[in-house]
């Protein structure tokens, strides 16, 4: 005989929120508005966003980054298959728009703030 029987199905508890896994978050590629914080920074520096010590926990050894998606590659061959991929060339066009600015959030949400004429500006005192 086998082992005993289980009340529940195989996989009943996979949508309970609690049993899922957070893979979601540790493979999330950066946003735009991060990526928009690096080319700047590096235009100001003079050093290259592209540019990375050697490091061997990364892929390639850190030498090869793709600065607009934010992603190592293992080789050359990889890295230039990549920059013909519909994923990068759509993040470059995201990324060619002005950056979202703390006015521009509160416009769309409504929150806009009026500038209206002095109610008495015609009215002398004295």
């Amino acid at each position: 005989m086998g082992g005993g029987s289980y009340s529940r199905k195989a996989g009943a508890r996979s949508k309970i929120k609690k049993y899922k896994k957070k893979t979601w978050l540790s493979r999330r590629a950066k946003d735009t508005d991060q990526i928009q914080d690096e080319i700047a920074k590096s235009e100001t520096t003079g050093v290259p966003a592209s540019q990375f010590e050697y490091d061997d926990e990364l892929p390639g050894g850190g030498q090869f980054y793709c600065v607009e998606t934010g992603k190592h590659f293992a080789d050359a061959k990889a890295l230039e298959d990549h920059k013909k991929s519909r994923y990068y060339k759509r993040r470059c066009k995201e990324l060619k728009e002005e950056k979202y600015s703390q006015t521009s959030a509160e416009a769309a949400a409504g929150m806009t703030k009026e500038v209206l004429p002095p109610a008495h500006a015609s009215m002398k005192m004295g």
